[in-house]
């Protein structure tokens, strides 16, 4: 009877491990001011062009090394080492310190059932121990070629001719001078060959070809612009009743940041988050978060509605006027 208990919990403890470890998970890298960047994870390369939000899928391990390295070299890389939990979407931000140093921060978790889809320009990209391919290059070679000609030169030539004719009594001599030889000129042209190289990427499944996306132009509005094409009206409803299913503000404000820090929203999409919210403070920092995330940002001002208190609309104001675009 021990025997076989004992047997059971071991098979019940396998089964447990087995679960564990088939939970897959989502880490997505965006950076907060709009840097291009390349994600490696154990040494390899996940996105083949730079890109401003990743997503890499169906990751299996708890932990990974992870390099950023920034399209404009002058910006550096960046090497850390992330521990997550598994069966979630966890969200990293890539951002500036105090210091002005880039630094690469953890933002946001939920459970891999309840992560949002992919955002308008988000890479998403399954992870792969195969590198992916580097972006397309063109290289220029440049091949002079020098000709020599032979052209003709003037120069001296001495000829002579007599006559003597005794029965006429002439002597008669001619010096004649002329003639020619070459001389060599050089003649340089410059040939240019330009190669391409080209990156080819397969997948198993077949992908409808996706039409350019226009730009958004909202009617009657000629002011600024701070994003460059707002969440549609059905997302947008989406997002907000994920948002205001969560208890606490707390969680809704998570939710919210990550869904805002992926998309692009108009100035009255986030006054309706913000009334999700009990408190000022909470709303004041949702505000501010989203002002970089905000197409319409000249509209701004109708979040002011949101607020109770002056001191939270001068503040705002502060914080706009401060925020370096």
């Amino acid at each position: 009877m021990k025997k076989n208990l004992s047997l059971l919990l071991l098979l019940m403890t396998m089964m447990q491990l087995s679960s564990f470890a088939q939970l897959k998970t989502n880490l997505v890298f965006f950076s907060e001011q709009g840097e291009r960047f390349t994600v490696i994870l154990n040494g390899i390369r996940q996105n083949a062009a730079p890109e401003t939000n990743v997503k890499v899928t169906d990751l299996i391990a708890p932990n990974y090394k992870v390099k950023i390295i920034f399209e404009d070299q002058a910006l550096g890389q960046m090497d850390k080492n992330l521990t997550f939990n598994q069966g979630t979407e966890t969200t990293f931000v890539i951002k500036r310190n105090n210091k002005n140093e880039y630094v690469l921060r953890w933002m946001s978790e939920v459970p891999i059932a309840q992560a949002m889809p992919p955002a308008q320009g988000q890479q998403v990209v399954v992870y792969t121990t195969q590198p992916a391919p580097a972006p397309a290059t063109v290289t220029q070679t440049t091949t002079t070629v020098t000709e020599t000609y032979n052209e003709p030169q003037q120069g001296n030539v001495s000829m002579g001719i007599n006559i003597n004719d005794p029965e006429l009594g002439v002597n008669f001599n001619v010096n004649v001078n002329g003639g020619a030889v070459s001389s060599g000129t050089q003649v340089s042209s410059t040939q240019t060959t330009t190669s391409y190289t080209t990156t080819t990427t397969t997948t198993s499944g077949y992908q409808e070809p996706q039409p350019a996306q226009q730009a958004y132009v909202m009617p009657g509005y000629n002011g600024p612009i701070g994003c460059p094409y707002p969440m549609s009206p059905g997302d947008f409803q989406g997002v907000k009743q994920s948002i205001a299913s969560k208890s606490f503000d707390d969680t809704r404000l998570t939710i919210a940041k990550q869904v805002i820090a992926s998309n692009c929203l108009l100035s009255d999409q986030v006054k309706e988050i913000m009334l999700l919210f009990s408190f000022e403070d909470t709303r004041l920092e949702l505000a501010k978060y989203a002002y970089g995330y905000t197409y319409d940002i000249g509209n701004y001002y109708r979040l002011n509605d949101a607020f109770t208190f002056e001191s939270s609309i001068e503040e705002l104001n502060d914080y706009m006027n401060g925020y370096r675009r």
